[in-house]
């Protein structure tokens, strides 16, 4: 579960976040878009723990980010943007240096790895240096090391950027099972297609504000435009 409260961040004389209140049950997909420079990643990273707000709070699983922040980062598996890796380590050194960091013992490291490498098609790649890895490899990687420790909440800023069509439907049916297994997942995304076809609900966050949140169907409603694409219903939406 994911519960942000009057969460804000100002930089200066810029309002990146603005009282953002939002409520994300246990076993729900949540889709975060907006434009470019909208507050998505500002948002993606105070969830995280990357960044403090300057006020309102966030809690996971009902852990307080700020007065629990090690407890609280335990329960996510958060997958960035733009992922640092230790390119001169293979992938299984980054798999085992991420499961250390969140204290997977020995045997769940092993079990758990193999399956990871496996389902992100990474096994005959596992001592390979990172720095030899495609970017749709680098990305699989990460998603990889993020469920190493089982967590019960996964935050992640555009997962399918440099995946090719198999591997984004495997990274969709992966989300789905996980949520049909109680894992809440909260996704920031610019590819609306991605958004309608995977989430249970969908939030716009547009210069810093949540404008509108609901299912697809609900937000088309509530831009009145019950017959367009959702890629219209998005540009009305974030227009008005």
């Amino acid at each position: 579960m994911i519960e942000l409260k009057d969460l804000t961040k100002r930089y200066s004389d810029i309002m990146a976040v603005d009282n953002i209140n939002l409520l994300i049950p246990k076993g729900e997909i949540f889709g975060f878009i907006g434009p470019n420079g909208a507050g998505k990643t500002t948002t993606i990273n105070m969830m995280g723990g990357i960044l403090a707000p300057t006020s309102g709070t966030v809690a996971i699983c009902g852990i307080n980010m700020e007065a629990h922040p090690e407890k609280a980062k335990s329960k996510i598996g958060f997958i960035p943007d733009r992922p640092y890796l230790y390119e001169k380590l293979t992938g299984m050194e980054f798999l085992r240096f991420t499961a250390d960091l969140y204290g997977v013992d020995e045997d769940a490291f092993i079990r758990k790895s193999r399956e990871k490498l496996e389902m992100f098609s990474l096994t005959d790649w596992s001592n390979e240096l990172i720095e030899s890895y495609s970017h749709g490899m680098k990305q699989r990687l990460v998603m990889a090391a993020a469920l190493l420790h089982d967590p019960e909440v996964i935050i992640v800023d555009e997962p399918m950027v440099g995946l090719d069509p198999v591997a984004i439907n495997m990274v969709k049916d992966l989300f789905r099972r996980l949520a049909k297994q109680g894992v809440t997942v909260f996704m920031s995304t610019h590819t609306l297609k991605v958004a309608e076809d995977v989430c249970d609900r969908i939030g716009i966050i547009h210069k810093g504000s949540l404008i509108a949140i609901g299912t697809t169907e609900e937000l088309k409603r509530d831009a009145h435009a019950a017959e367009a694409d959702f890629e219209q219903v998005f540009i009305r939406l974030t227009e008005e």
